[in-house]
């Protein structure tokens, strides 16, 4: 069931559409994380569905209720910031109360909902900490007891982990993937971050200039980018322009094999690293540098004739850079792209 449903959203600030005639729809314990460089319109969005932001044209719906005239605090979602935003005169207690005391709960129900919580969130008993005394990660899972406490329909997270460092980031969006599915909470996210939108969510929207550029769970968009916006927004620099047919794509790389059933005709060609592979013999290149990336090594190479390729290899063996050497392409990691 929808719970969440945008329709024709724009927002305007004079003549530039920064949110332009988006339709989107959430289902009930959903995870959705929009995605995008900066000045995409994904934090826009959030703001337009919590309230904070008025609409240009469009309605916002939640449980199938307009929210046009849905003041914020009636709204029922949660909403958790990048900076977290923590009252520094409370204590961790307070401030993951706050919902709760606003909503007019008694002090016996709300402590031992704030204890739950913060247990839930691996801050068990914290409640009488102070915030300065917190570290990133403790200061974000405070934000997000808080967050909860109301237990809103809709949670809302704005780069929540964008201040952490990598490795906390990467170990915080397991535990937030694995305690919403526990709550069966209903999520949209928004962040820049594709590694971080990729595991946590059940599907990504990528944006651009306000307009939604692809939608679809995170294999999908990752296997089959739908444009070349969104192949090089996903990190992938090795496409070109390419005529398609019999099953081969003339590239100025050469010919390259593509899957069966592409489309055939000018388009694009996408050529992920892993599908450019180093071969006895095939497309002569110079091994311009090398990066250790832990499971692999990535090359950057300078072909015979092209541009520069990505490409990737085992540890062992890998090439030194100024060594020639040969790659042939694999299938299964081309994407025929539509033509610019």
């Amino acid at each position: 069931m929808t719970l969440l449903r945008l329709e024709d959203v724009s927002v305007r600030f004079g003549e530039r559409a920064v949110v332009d005639a988006v339709d989107l729809e959430v289902a009930e314990h959903e995870i959705v994380c929009v995605l995008g460089p900066s000045g995409s319109g994904k934090s826009t969005l959030l703001r337009v569905v919590a309230g904070l932001q008025p609409l240009s044209c469009g309605r916002v719906l939640l449980g199938g209720a307009d929210q046009a005239r849905v003041p914020v605090h009636r709204r029922e979602v949660g909403l958790m910031f990048q900076d977290h935003q923590l009252f520094p005169h409370r204590d961790v207690g307070g401030n993951v109360a706050f919902g709760l005391r606003m909503r007019g709960s008694s002090r016996g129900a709300y402590e031992a909902q704030v204890a739950e919580l913060l247990e839930l969130v691996g801050l068990p008993g914290a409640q009488r900490r102070a915030v300065a005394s917190l570290s990133g990660g403790e200061q974000q899972r405070v934000a997000l007891a808080r967050a909860l406490a109301p237990s809103p329909r809709l949670l809302m997270l704005d780069e929540p982990l964008g201040q952490l460092d990598r490795r906390l980031r990467e170990r915080l969006v397991v535990e937030l993937r694995e305690l919403f599915s526990r709550l069966g909470t209903t999520v949209l996210a928004v962040t820049h971050d594709q590694g971080e939108a990729f595991a946590l969510a059940d599907r990504v929207v990528v944006m651009r200039e306000g307009r939604i550029a692809q939608a679809g769970t995170p294999l999908d968009v990752w296997r089959r980018p739908a444009s070349e916006f969104v192949a090089r927004f996903l990190g992938f620099e090795n496409v070109v322009p390419a005529t398609v047919s019999g099953g081969a794509a003339a590239t100025a790389w050469g010919k390259v094999p593509v899957p069966a059933g592409s489309a055939e005709g000018e388009r694009l060609l996408l050529i992920r690293p892993a599908g450019v592979v180093l071969a006895a013999a095939g497309l002569g290149c110079e091994v311009l540098s090398r990066t250790f990336r832990g499971t692999h090594v990535a090359l950057l190479l300078r072909p015979e004739a092209g541009p520069v390729l990505e490409a990737e290899c085992d540890l062992a063996g890998a090439p030194a850079v100024g060594d020639r050497v040969a790659v042939s392409f694999t299938p299964d990691e081309v994407v025929v792209l539509p033509a610019a």
